[in-house]
């Protein structure tokens, strides 16, 4: 009974994520008649290339992969670059104001954004609607999570090597640069997963910061399934989920590895 805990673990769990997949991948490759009533069955003929041709083509696809990257791309590297100078701070002092710095930085995890003060507060500063306000919301938002993974490895990380470059004469920055940054690798790559993930599937504060100004992937997808080209077009739909889940599977792919070593890292050191 024990030996088969572990398959039926992997089987659970390809299940669970194997149904969707295939829902999705089948649907996709459906013609518009047969994925009026999206389900498991497989298409009698696959025509997921065509489908994915004409969505990239009449979908605006192009130009909404254009705004979802002038957003992330910018979001990530501040958000990796600033957490990750303050977490360095607030792993190595201690003191009661450090604490009370640590516990403020984090509370973005566990407190709601008040949507309603965010727009209130763009719309007079003259940054709603734009790429920088949309950046600048999703910074304080997932800044937060930044910091707090970061600050949990900095801590398993010894101080010798930090010491030994300030002893050389290292200033803080270059100690920072030269032997902290290339240390943070594996965490680095676990956050820019995450908040990639959470900025490029985002469609709820982008409605309303950015909504009918700018087109991201997830906005463009809920405007064209409303009306026009994709109004109960499954197929399309699904096909139009397909090439938006593309990139962050290729950043996926590519931190694969960095990715679990800054997860598992806290608990083998």
């Amino acid at each position: 009974m024990t030996r088969l805990q572990p398959w039926f673990a992997v089987l659970l769990a390809a299940a669970v994520l194997g149904f969707p997949l295939w829902l999705v991948v089948a649907t996709a490759g459906k013609s518009q008649s047969e994925a009026l009533t999206p389900d498991l069955s497989p298409p009698s003929d696959w025509r997921l290339v065509e489908n994915l041709g004409q969505v990239w083509t009449q979908g605006r696809v192009p130009a909404a992969f254009l705004g979802s990257l002038l957003i992330v791309v910018p979001t990530v590297l501040v958000a990796l670059v600033v957490g990750s100078m303050a977490a360095w701070i607030l792993a190595r002092r201690s003191s009661l104001l450090i604490a009370g710095c640590y516990a403020f930085a984090i509370s973005g995890i566990v407190l709601p954004p008040a949507v309603v003060t965010v727009v209130l507060l763009l719309r007079h500063l003259g940054l709603a609607g734009t790429a920088v306000g949309m950046i600048g919301v999703y910074l304080g938002i997932y800044l937060s999570t930044v910091i707090f993974f970061v600050t949990g490895f900095v801590r398993t990380v010894p101080t010798s090597i930090e010491e030994a470059a300030l002893i050389d004469g290292a200033g803080p920055m270059l100690v920072f640069r030269r032997v902290v940054l290339p240390m943070l690798r594996p965490v680095l790559a676990t956050v820019t997963v995450l908040v990639c993930l959470y900025v490029w599937n985002d469609v709820f504060y982008a409605f309303f910061v950015v909504g009918g100004r700018m087109d991201t992937l997830p906005l463009n997808l809920f405007e064209v399934a409303s009306a026009g080209l994709y109004l109960n077009n499954w197929h399309l739909i699904f096909a139009y989920v397909i090439l938006m889940s593309l990139p962050p599977l290729a950043v996926l792919a590519v931190a694969q590895r960095q990715l679990i070593s800054g997860i598992t890292s806290g608990a083998v050191k």
